[in-house]
């Protein structure tokens, strides 16, 4: 049977237009899932019961909520899914004042090996499809408050491309869950060919992984370094012509002694300096038995200041959830 949740408003046309029924009742069924979250077929407003019956023979809502959750003292929540085939994956949903953002895993797992992510140490398990991607936003409780998607959950979302597409065009339709592109971001550590077609056929916002501006440092963090530059990537991004208020940004994960160093500033500057391109400072979760640490409040500062006068955007992002492990790099399934 087929998941509604997932589908298009063209793909639910396409399912019950044989059968004689209209586009705008194929709108009715995708406005039943994504906007009201509905997970019964039988409780689907504003259409008519013999279609009720027809779609309750060839399909279920594919909306699952989540099997277990976790709340942390800032009130961030981390939720875990399993899917119908036994993948396992994590989603965190983190109020904040006028802002309430679900960060979605795009895969069970990660498979870029990223030496200072927990979730490469789960390994690899698969990937989600657009619809369990989307379900992890109108699952959870708090799904009627949502007003951001990151992609910065389990996973990377370049090597899953063509759902993470499918599930950007749900999430920002208005058929759909009609939430701004300006809204959404999409965090990778840079796999070029995906890059490109993201910016192309995507509104989202992007933002990249860095660790380093230097190569030779990145390869021995991130793996990917040694099949796609991140040079090469960057400048892709500045020369990329952006639509109004569309965003690119580089997420820079500080850690001490390893990539916060003046020469490490004084890189990121150059590579930087007359783009639009938005600079994330992150601190560095640690973990047990982790001899790497963050870098200190003062020396984040430090780089922030220095980025600033030099024309650079930039802002440092304070890390939410560690307490449960569902921070950025952390979400690994326990």
């Amino acid at each position: 049977m087929k998941s509604l949740c997932g589908l298009t408003a063209d793909e639910i046309y396409d399912l019950i237009g044989y059968s004689g029924y209209t586009r705008l009742q194929a709108v009715s069924v995708s406005n039943s899932i994504y906007k009201k979250h509905i997970s019964d077929i039988s409780d689907f407003a504003k259409i008519p019961y013999r279609l009720k019956e027809m779609l309750l023979k060839v399909a279920h809502t594919g909306i699952n909520l989540p099997l277990a959750s976790e709340v942390s003292e800032d009130k961030s929540v981390k939720y875990l899914f399993r899917t119908e085939d036994g993948k396992e994956f994590e989603t965190v949903y983190i109020p904040d004042k006028k802002r309430n953002t679900v960060c979605v895993s795009t895969q069970s797992g990660c498979r870029m090996g990223c030496s200072f992510c927990v979730t490469a140490r789960y390994g690899y398990h698969g990937n989600l499809t657009a619809g369990e991607i989307v379900n992890q936003i109108i699952a959870i409780p708090q799904s009627e408050n949502v007003t951001h998607v990151v992609f910065m959950g389990m996973g990377e979302p370049m090597d899953n491309l063509e759902n993470v597409l499918k599930a950007c065009k749900i999430i920002t339709a208005e058929w759909g869950l009609a939430i701004s592109a300006r809204n959404v971001t999409v965090s990778t550590v840079g796999l070029m060919p995906a890059v490109e077609q993201f910016l192309q056929n995507s509104d989202c916002n992007l933002a990249l992984s860095l660790y380093s501006p230097f190569a030779v440092e990145r390869k021995k963090m991130v793996p990917a370094e040694n099949i796609y530059p991140v040079n090469i990537i960057i400048n892709l991004i500045k020369n990329f012509p952006l639509k109004k208020k569309r965003r690119l940004s580089i997420a820079y994960v500080m850690i001490k002694d390893l990539n916060d160093s003046d020469y490490h500033l004084e890189e990121l500057k150059s590579i930087l300096t007359g783009s639009a391109i938005r600079v994330n400072l992150l601190p560095y979760n640690t973990v047990p038995s982790d001899q790497k640490s963050s870098s200190s409040a003062e020396r984040m500062q430090f780089f922030k200041h220095n980025l600033i006068i030099s024309g650079i955007s930039a802002t440092i992002r304070k890390s939410r959830g560690t307490d449960i492990s569902a921070a950025c790099g952390l979400l690994a399934i326990r």
